[in-house]
C-alpha cells in the first residue's frame, strides 16, 4: 500500500460520504415518519465519516475533495418506498468504497474503514429488510467497478 494509493481511497470515501449526506437529504424529505429517526441517524453518521475522512485527507498533506452542489439520483424518489429503496442504495454504494480503503490503509485507517463498512451493511440491512454475503461487494456487482466512487449515481448532477 502506497501513500498515495490511501490517499485516493480516502478521497473516493470522501466523495462517497459527500453524495450519502446529499441522498439522505433527499431520503427525508420523502421518508415516512416512522422511519424518519433512523433516517436522520444516518445522515448524522454520514456527516461524522465526512469530517472524519476530510481530516485524514488533509493529514496526509491532501486536499479534500469538495462536494458537488447536486447529485443525480439513481432513480426516481417520489415516495417512502423509494426512499426506503434510496437508503438502502446509498448504503451499498457506500460499503464499497469502504471496502477499498479496507484494502488500501492499515492500522487504525483500517479499522476504521472496516467499522465504517460495517455500520452501512447493518444500515442497508434495517432498511432493505435482508442481507448479502459480502457487505461491500454485493454493489461491485452490479457496477463492474471498484474503483468508482459510492455516490448517489457517481454523477453530480447540472442544475
Amino acid at each position: 500500500m502506497s501513500g498515495k494509493e490511501e490517499l485516493e481511497a480516502l478521497q473516493k470515501a470522501l466523495a462517497a460520504e459527500h453524495a450519502a449526506v446529499y441522498g439522505y437529504g433527499v431520503v427525508g424529505g420523502r421518508i415516512h415518519e416512522d422511519r424518519r429517526a433512523e433516517a436522520r441517524a444516518a445522515y448524522d453518521a454520514h456527516r461524522a465519516r465526512r469530517d472524519a475522512l476530510a481530516r485524514a485527507v488533509r493529514g496526509l498533506g491532501g486536499t479534500p475533495v469538495a462536494a458537488a452542489a447536486a447529485y443525480a439520483l439513481p432513480f426516481p424518489v417520489p415516495d417512502s418506498a423509494a426512499a426506503v429503496r434510496l437508503a438502502a442504495d446509498l448504503e451499498d454504494r457506500v460499503a464499497g468504497v469502504y471496502s477499498d480503503v479496507v484494502r488500501a490503509t492499515g492500522g487504525g485507517r483500517r479499522s476504521t474503514a472496516a467499522e465504517a463498512l460495517r455500520e452501512a451493511a447493518v444500515r442497508a440491512v434495517r432498511w432493505r429488510g435482508e442481507s448479502v454475503a459480502f457487505p461491500g461487494l454485493a454493489e461491485r456487482a452490479t457496477t463492474g467497478s471498484s474503483s468508482s466512487p459510492a455516490s448517489v449515481s457517481s454523477a453530480a448532477a447540472t442544475a
